[in-house]
């Protein structure tokens, strides 16, 4: 579950700083240019490393992306091409289900907002747009755009190129299609049998949103054959969307598999690339997910595949002619996580596991499945960034969860060593190059938004790489937080959380809004950027404190932290949010126990329900944006890795998790909003809740937002969120001018 998360910030200087700077407004925060400037998305380094890609705010609008590069020796960034270079004034078009498709990758912008580099050289860069699809060459006289279809009213989705760039395979009406790039040729069509419900080489809506997964199929080393899934969505339940716009309502069917309900079925083929002959992967029974697929370097295909109670991950190879043979399978009594830990070495597969109670990597032998360990790192590795002759680069968590740096480890083994500007405090996150020889860097750390650097990992030069600096406002807010140790509510597990004050300092005591998230499988209190500084700083000058927590349960913490979510969903997190809220004015003095108030988004939303809908409550208001409020609706793969099967809604943990039941014991103010185009969690969560809010005579508010979805993303729709929630706090907290 990708839930979208309310990411930590920091906020205003001290007050005699703040004097100096003009009052940060929520019209200022929402517009145009961004506070935090025009940060480069999805960089990438070429094939041949001569280059680096990357999608960048365009200058007129930051909701639409342009696709630029900047060479790898050093120099100026150069844009290659926009979409209104192509369009001209024609409108982008994007259908359903390319919208849907945006919304899992959390993309919300316009314009180019995906592309890849064709081929192993560094000359060509392929990307969709509008329902066509466009090649740019990059030669002596510069970026040169080329339309390779012309019937936009049939998408053409999920375009890749062949590793060899002399052809490229796409997605359309639910088949596979090749199409030489050799001028004139003319497109191949590999299945036939694509449908409304049927669908060759696209990600399912499960392996997208839960799993991570977000493409459906794989060309071979030699770009002979491809890798590609079958998905069938006829046994699949249809949910109706009402997309409720001011002027019209537009009925949009979905096929969503809640929790206990039928999944798509999906199988794996290898499809010759010329004459579209199909050999079947065969999987068992009870391979419900696949979550990773591709292929090794001796062109034999592979699957990473869960049971349906995600508690096995099977690694199986399918070498033709034999019976497919399982590598290695990993099993945990709670859930096993999915990751994308698996390189090909020479001593090995790499693969990472959670079995000794901390995620580190290991060595697997491919042929006896023998385990190797490879690091022994003090807290939980994240992920493998690539594995070259010097070793294997990763970054692991530090700081308790809190902090992020990279590593390198010699493959025979040994001691970990930090990379080259390695720092306290900071995050950071890199991608490489296919030789492992070159780091595209990202570092943020608190109050600095993320600045990418391209550096050798052989101890050469460092080029920073383009990106807006942040406004120079911005910094005028940015201080350190407090960081807090709070004790969880078993009473002796510590919780992360940051606290900061209200700037300038007011005298007697202050209300706090604390932000949390609450679910598995992310983490909020970290140092590094955070897209909700300026909000935060928004709030401390408004007179409120802000507390920011992460419960058990949240990830870079050890397998006994992460797993606490285990059929427990509202009971755990609740326990710990109050425990931490009642210790805080007695770390904080100036903290008004009375006027404690909550906003969280999606499972955070949900926390924040379900924090009002209990008679013990220590809050006196709350925002829950997107909630979940009864776990049999939200979706097969997360609900019932975390709480099992529902039994019809009996289940224990489904029963306890329900917020519908609870309605009775709201005595508080609570404010939901939802967007009524949300796919992800379906506005019928927040109908179910207001309906059983208003049976049992509850009063409560209530904001929609006509044909948002999941994100409620626009900036007029987040300004008007961010006064909704302004105008709420300020007449339940009652802060201090």
């Amino acid at each position: 579950m990708k839930i979208l998360m309310t990411l930590l910030a920091a906020a205003c200087v001290t007050s005699a700083a703040l004097a100096q700077t003009a009052a940060l407004s929520l019209e200022r925060i929402t517009a145009d240019p961004p506070l935090a400037g025009r940060l480069p998305r999805q960089a990438e380094i070429s094939p041949g490393g001569q280059w680096v890609s990357f999608l960048r705010p365009s200058a007129t609008d930051s909701e639409v992306l342009e696709l630029w590069a900047q060479p790898a020796a050093g120099g100026a960034p150069r844009k290659l091409v926009a979409a209104a270079d192509l369009l001209g004034s024609a409108d982008q078009q994007l259908s359903e289900a390319e919208k849907m498709a945006l919304e899992r990758q959390r993309i919300t912008q316009r314009g180019i907002t995906g592309y890849q580099w064709c081929g192993a050289g560094d000359s060509a860069l392929l990307f969709p747009l509008s329902g066509d699809l466009y090649l740019v060459r990059l030669g002596a006289s510069g970026a040169q755009a080329t339309r390779l279809t012309d019937t936009p009213d049939a998408p053409k989705r999920d375009p890749r190129c062949a590793p060899d760039g002399r052809s490229l395979a796409y997605v359309q009406g639910g088949n596979l299609f090749v199409m030489p790039l050799a001028g004139g040729a003319q497109p191949r069509q590999l299945t036939t049998d694509g449908s409304d419900i049927v669908s060759w080489g696209l990600a399912d809506f499960i392996a997208a949103e839960e799993l991570g997964r977000q493409r459906g199929y794989w060309w071979s080393r030699d770009g002979k054959a491809l890798l590609a899934l079958r998905v069938d969505e006829s046994g699949v339940a249809v949910k109706t969307r009402a997309q409720i716009f001011a002027d019209r309502t537009a009925m949009t069917e979905q096929r969503y598999p809640a929790a206990g309900e039928a999944n798509a079925k999906v199988a794996a083929f290898v499809i010759d690339a010329v004459t579209g002959e199909r050999r079947a992967l065969p999987l068992p029974a009870t391979a419900e997910y696949v979550s990773r697929a591709g292929w090794f370097a001796d062109g034999t295909p592979w699957l990473q595949w869960f049971t349906r109670d995600q508690t096995r991950l099977t690694l199986t190879e399918f070498k033709a002619a034999t019976a497919p043979r399982d590598i290695t399978v990993e099993t945990d009594p709670a859930w096993v996580e999915v990751h994308d830990d698996l390189f090909e070495t020479p001593r090995g597969l790499l693969w990472s596991s959670e079995a000794t109670g901390r995620r580190q990597l290991l060595l697997i032998d491919r042929a006896s499945g023998r385990r190797t360990p490879l690091t022994h790192m003090p807290e939980p590795v994240a992920q493998s960034v690539c594995v070259g002759e010097r070793g294997v680069v990763f970054t692991a968590a530090t700081d308790r969860g809190k902090g992020q740096e990279l590593y390198l480890v010699p493959l025979a083994g040994g001691n970990a060593q930090a990379l080259p500007g390695a720092a306290a405090r900071h995050k950071r996150d890199a991608k490489a190059d296919v030789g492992c020889s070159h780091l595209l860097i990202t570092r943020s750390a608190w109050g600095q938004p993320p600045q990418l650097e391209l550096r050798s990992l052989g101890g050469g030069g460092v080029i920073a790489l383009a990106g807006d600096a942040p406004a120079a406002e911005l910094m005028a807010y940015a201080n350190t937080p407090l960081a807090l140790d709070l004790t969880a509510g078993d009473g002796h597990t510590p919780l992360n959380a940051f606290f900061f004050a209200p700037q300038p300092k007011r005298d007697g005591k202050h209300p706090v809004i604390v932000l949390a998230y609450g679910g598995p499988g992310a983490s909020t209190v970290h140092w590094g950027w955070g897209r909700d500084m300026p909000l935060i700083a928004y709030w401390q000058q408004r007179g409120y404190g802000v507390l920011t927590l992460d419960v058990r349960g949240m990830e870079h913490r050890d397998r006994a932290f992460t797993r606490a979510h285990h059929r427990a969903f509202g009971q755990v997190e609740v326990a710990d949010l109050f425990a931490a809220v009642r210790q805080l004015p007695g770390r904080v003095s100036s903290v008004d126990p009375a006027r404690i108030g909550f906003f969280g988004w999606s499972y955070g939303g949900y926390l924040g329900a379900r924090a009002m809908l209990d008679a013990d409550t220590p809050f006196a208001a709350a925002v829950a944006i997107a909630p979940v409020t009864d776990w049999t609706l939200y979706d097969t793969a997360y609900t019932e890795r975390y709480l099992g099967m529902p039994e019809g809604g009996k289940a224990a943990a489904y029963a306890r998790a329900n917020l519908t039941t609870r309605a009775n014991l709201l005595s508080k103010p609570l404010l939901l909003v939802h967007g009524t185009a949300d796919d992800n969690v379906l506005f019928e969560h927040t109908l179910r809740l207001v309906e059983a809010l208003q049976n049992a005579g509850k009063t409560f508010d209530l904001q929609i937002y006509p044909g948002k979805a999941h994100g409620i993303a626009g900036r007029a729709a987040r300004l008007h969120l961010y006064r909704t929630m302004d105008v709420f706090f300020e007449r339940h907290l009652k802060p201090v001018p």
